[in-house]
């Protein structure tokens, strides 16, 4: 019998909060005398997602986070592997790249990663915002902890923070070893290395250090036309910074950091025969008969200043600078076949510079942070679709899209809290931001002709679309939230949150087709109610978080495209079109079993609902309503994470820690219409041992992932032929790209 997904989720919020009472009774049981071994309590864990350290069990918001050992122990090699163990959450590397960054959480985020289109999760490096998702497959190199923070974030951490926010901090030099060197040897050529360095110039005053990974992996398939990886690997990532405490009270970090990705482009798997070449389907996922180049590079450098002055016990001053830029060059070919008929070359380049001061206070009854931030970014591009091959290439052809976006944004923010009595407290904050942009986008058709890079047009071309646009916008994002402590110390917490994605102009625009195609579309917005219990039980041995939510996602970007001139090309416009409902719980688990043996359970279920889509109906142009047919993409309805972590004494006092997951993800849209891209339900299974000697300095760790070896697909390109004709490229085209197969690795590290 099926069971629909808000019954499953009436279901589940009933069971948990009958739980609720049944654990609280045996933890008062406990309490009058049983367990009191400290070595049978779950650790605590602190985080900053207040932008002020506390515990997490008292931070009314759903968080979760993992240290630096913890994502050892894991085998955590970047941030999308957390995606197994986070409940409705999405952390994924984007079609048709190595490094680019898909991100979703409770059904909000990021399809298209196109230069001036704005995320839905908002990433932050060290509380500095990283703009665009190209370079966002953050690597796990001098990381001290990895929070994420789930529904939106909009008080403290402004725009673009509507699903939630990704955060990666990094180790302060001070608390670092003074040396390490880990070295990674694994399936497919696997060859990584890692060193990093804290050295202490003058003791307790100023300390200089950094950190430098070269991750190299031959391909999961290959390039059959070329002879190249497909899947590969080459990547080379640095970190150089210092710090300097001129007194107990004052602390100054300058960093510097740059990433070069030479991996191949990612070609894409071919759902459907050719109807032009008749090539067939191909057995293996992970390769590909696409003709194009497979060059691709892409580049991040970020430079940041963090200065902390302590006024007094209780009032600390804050000031953050950074520059961050960024440069992608790669290669798209759209119907992965040897035919010219849709082949893509792209270039990206953004940079961004932010400025924010902050000031909080610490008092025993209130608490407050609040400040000003300034973010200036331009994002440009430009993309050749060549068509030379296209239709039997009667008429070679080439159109080239290219534009710039220009952002100015402008924030004042605050959130104080304040604790009534030894039970009552409330949060109560707002941010008000202003947002410019000026853009222009041009669509040039050069005829008779093919255009990349390399072979620049002789001809000026047919002008489609040569626009410029200016636009500004001002929001306010509020939170309030009440708090209540058990008796037992535990946190109840109901709160209303916003957040808003920032407006912008697409750079895709057709004004030839569509004559608005270029007009601003505005910022959407989420609305999210949420009831969360944080509880530590069993004398310590069970940590316990639920959350619950209910949110209100209005003024949706829905980007409209349609095949035109029989599958040569298309048009597109962003619409404010959409509007939504969902609704979820949470439950996050950890139970100390014995001294050695602690069990982890993440539950996600989500009930998503389009209450209206408008769209253009490519038989008659017009607007209509397609609620009943879309549905969220990259969202499954269930994810589940079960986990055992053991760890004991071995052999002469040598530690060990054996980890092992079962990571169950329900069937998944890749789009938002359903069409054959779709994800059906799937599990994945991890197991890992690491050994370290008892002077905590030598370490080993044996990875296992994906051991049943699960052929699962994440993204694609849907150019399938439908009644309204050909898909892009002329023919039917549905491309695949897919998760990791299953790996081993070795590694081995040293602590000086």
């Amino acid at each position: 019998m099926n069971i629909s997904p808000s019954k499953r989720l009436i279901s589940m919020v009933i069971s948990a909060m009958c739980a609720v009472p049944a654990v609280n009774a045996i933890a008062q049981d406990n309490d009058t005398g049983s367990l009191q071994n400290k070595s049978l309590q779950i650790e605590e864990i602190i985080v900053t997602a207040r932008k002020r350290s506390e515990s997490l069990q008292d931070v009314p918001v759903a968080v979760s986070a993992f240290d630096g050992q913890t994502l050892t122990d894991l085998g955590v090699d970047n941030i999308t592997d957390l995606q197994q163990r986070l409940p409705n959450t999405t952390l994924q590397v984007s079609r048709g790249t190595s490094t680019t960054l898909t991100a979703y959480i409770r059904g909000v985020g990021q399809q298209d990663p196109l230069w001036g289109f704005e995320p839905g999760v908002g990433v932050y490096v060290d509380d500095v915002y990283v703009a665009r998702p190209q370079g966002g497959v953050l690597d796990i190199l001098d990381v001290e902890r990895i929070e994420v923070l789930r529904g939106p974030q909009g008080t403290l951490y402004g725009k673009n923070t509507i699903g939630g926010a990704l955060k990666y901090v990094t180790k302060k030099l001070r608390d670092s070893d003074p040396f390490t060197i880990t070295a990674t040897a694994g399936s497919y050529s696997r060859q990584d290395l890692k060193l990093s360095a804290a050295i202490p110039v003058v003791e307790n005053k100023l300390y200089i250090g950094g950190a430098v990974a070269s991750l190299n992996r031959d391909g999961f398939g290959e390039f059959i036309n070329q002879g190249e990886e497909n899947y590969d690997k080459d990547l080379l990532a640095g970190r150089l910074s210092a710090e300097y405490y001129p007194s107990d009270t004052v602390s100054i970090r300058l960093s510097a950091e740059r990433t070069e990705d030479d991996s191949n482009a990612k070609g894409g798997h071919r759902l459907t025969a050719s109807d032009l070449t008749g090539e067939p389907v191909l057995d293996d996922v992970f390769s590909t008969r696409a003709g194009m180049s497979v060059e691709n590079y892409v580049e991040s450098e970020a430079y940041a200043i963090d200065v902390e002055w302590a006024l007094s016990d209780s009032i600390t001053l804050k000031s953050i600078s950074s520059y961050r830029k960024g440069f992608t060059d790669t290669n798209i070919d759209f119907d992965n076949t040897a035919l010219r008929s849709f082949d893509v070359p792209a270039r990206y380049d953004d940079d961004q510079t932010t400025q924010e001061f902050q000031l909080s206070y610490s008092g025993d009854k209130f608490n407050f942070v609040g400040g000003v931030y300034y973010y200036s970014g331009e994002a440009c591009g430009t993309f050749h679709a060549i068509l030379e091959e296209f239709a039997g290439g009667a008429v070679p052809l080439s159109a080239t899209t290219e534009g710039c976006v220009d952002t100015d944004s402008t924030a004042v923010y605050g959130q104080a809290g304040w604790t009534f009595n030894d039970r009552w407290s409330m949060t109560l904050g707002g941010r008000f931001t202003k947002d410019e942009k000026e853009a222009f986008a041009r669509n040039t058709l050069f005829v008779f002709q093919t255009v990349d890079f390399d072979t620049p047009p002789i001809s000026p071309g047919i002008v489609r679309t040569d626009e410029v646009g200016k636009e500004d916008w001002s929001e306010f994002s509020p939170r309030i939230g009440v708090e209540y402590s058990t008796q037992g110390g535990n946190l109840v917490y109901a709160s209303f949150s916003e957040g808003f994605k920032s407006g912008g102009f697409d750079m895709r625009a057709r004004t030839d087709q569509i004559a608005s195609g270029f007009n601003p579309y505005d910022p959407e917005t989420v609305s999210s109610l949420e009831l969360g219990y944080k509880a530590t039980l069993l004398d310590g041995r069970l940590r316990a978080n639920i959350a619950l939510f209910s949110s209100d996602y209005s003024d949706q970007q829905v980007t409209i495209q349609r095949t035109i001139d029989n599958g040569a090309d298309f048009a597109s416009t962003v619409l404010n079109a959409a509007d939504s409902s969902i609704q979820g719980v949470e439950l996050e688990l950890d139970y100390v079993l014995t001294e050695a043996l602690t069990a982890s359970l993440g539950v996600g279920l989500l009930d998503a609902e389009f209450d209206r889509v408008l769209t253009t109906d490519p038989a008659t142009g017009s607007l209509v309503d397609v609620s009943d047919i879309w549905g969220f993409a990259n969202t499954p309805d269930t994810s589940v994470n079960l986990a055992l972590n053991y760890s004991d004494t071995v052999f002469d006092d040598w530690s060990m820690t054996v980890t092992g997951n079962v990571a169950y993800r329900a069937e998944t849209q890749i789009f938002e219409v359903p069409s054959q891209l779709d994800e059906g339900s799937y599990s994945i299974f991890n197991a890992g041992v690491t050994l370290t000697a008892p002077n905590d300095k030598l370490w080993f760790s044996v990875q296992a992932k994906n051991i049943g070896d699960k052929e699962y697909r994440l993204a694609g390109y849907n150019f399938a032929t439908t009644a309204a004709g050909p898909g892009l490229g002329g023919e039917d085209t549905v491309i695949g790209y897919y998760g990791d197969p299953r790996t081993f690795s070795v590694s081995v590290g040293y602590r000086f």
